[in-house]
């Protein structure tokens, strides 16, 4: 399969794998704007289906991830075949010993031609973007790793859902993400159930209940960025930090604070059932900091310090790239010389009085 066919088929399998919980949601909603022609009892269960729907949503995002990119098959694969000229409308002329048609049939077969030469050397051109961006990620480059977050990544669904994401490439096997999730704005703060009678019971959320949802979404919003990285990239390791927005009792403003730093691994999320774990839970099984639960006093989450690439096991020098092994060597030789100045404190120069100086 040629660069843009598989491109293509990565795009399409992506467009085909919207979440039924969204598809389900956006139909309710159209359903919604034609309540007025319902009856009472409808308009309530069809009010009640989308809030649970829209729930749903928040509580399912770890659960998708967009297609695998296969990037030895883009840079390995074979360039197109050229288009050939089968002059086709010339022979229908011809057919017909219509001999006054043959210069036009002749003519468009030309420009029909020259159009899927066109077409030809744009996908060429194109393919041979894929093969060379492909060979920079296996080659473990950092900008070409920023170069596909941006272009090939399938975080829209975070981003719709009211967060944002920016990443760090620290080196091959490491990137970090930064991931601002705004839940309070997200998650609702009513309960919509159906009575025995079929009305709209709406209640407050309970605290408990609330912050429970916002706990599951931030863990999931962590999880699902982490997927997102390991289908597009070859990387073992994601450190991602979840922020979110809280109120300083001190100043009355609402600021930005990070709740959650984990150091998600391939190998170990390769092992996960996302249908059925429980987010929270699943973060257990990472180096983590913070464990997003509300504070009894502020009803905030709680302000943590995220962890950085220097908190994470280090890698085996076999698996690392020559310039990344570099980088170990001198880290650990300037971690060895501040540890022997400790040590070794240098003389202290006493300046003499000024009555020894006379």
């Amino acid at each position: 399969m040629g660069h843009s066919a598989t491109l293509r088929a990565i795009q399409a399998a992506e467009r085909r794998q919207q979440r039924d919980s969204q598809k389900r949601l956006r139909e309710l909603e159209r359903q919604a704007k034609g309540q007025a022609k319902l009856s009472a009892i409808e308009q309530a269960r069809l009010e009640v289906e989308t809030f649970e729907s829209g729930l749903e949503v928040l509580l399912s995002v770890h659960k998708e991830q967009g297609e695998v990119w296969d990037w030895i098959e883009f840079a390995t694969a074979l360039p197109p075949h050229p288009p050939r000229n089968f002059s086709r409308h010339e022979l229908k002329a011809r057919q017909r010993a219509d001999h006054q048609a043959l210069a036009q049939a002749s003519a468009q077969d030309e420009q029909e031609h020259q159009e899927a030469l066109q077409a030809h050397a744009e996908e060429v051109a194109e393919g041979e973007r894929m093969k060379a961006m492909a060979r920079r990620i296996l080659a473990g480059e950092h900008r070409a790793y920023t170069e596909a977050l941006v272009e090939f990544s399938s975080l829209a669904e975070i981003s719709d859902l009211g967060s944002s994401v920016h990443f760090t490439v620290h080196h091959a096997k490491v990137l970090e993400c930064g991931l601002k999730v705004n839940g309070r704005q997200a998650i609702p703060t009513e309960l919509k159930t159906l009575t025995a009678a079929g009305k709209v019971s709406v209640k407050a959320m309970p605290k408990a209940r609330f912050h429970e949802i916002y706990q599951d979404y931030v863990c999931g919003c962590v999880l699902r960025v982490a997927r997102e990285v390991f289908a597009l990239l070859p990387v073992e390791t994601v450190l991602v930090t979840a922020s979110a927005d809280a109120l300083d009792p001190r100043t009355g403003q609402t600021l930005e604070q990070p709740v959650l730093s984990a150091a998600i691994s391939r190998a170990t999320i390769q092992e996960f059932n996302f249908e059925n774990l429980d987010p929270s839970d699943a973060m257990e099984n990472f180096p983590r900091r913070g464990d997003v639960k509300a504070s009894r006093k502020s009803g905030e989450f709680e302000r943590i310090t995220p962890l950085t690439p220097a908190d994470l096991p280090q890698s085996s020098p076999e698996r690392m790239g020559f310039g990344d092994f570099l980088a170990t060597v001198r880290r650990i030789r300037d971690e060895v010389r501040a540890e022997i100045e400790k040590l070794n404190p240098p003389p202290t120069t006493i300046a003499p009085s000024a009555t020894e100086s006379l």
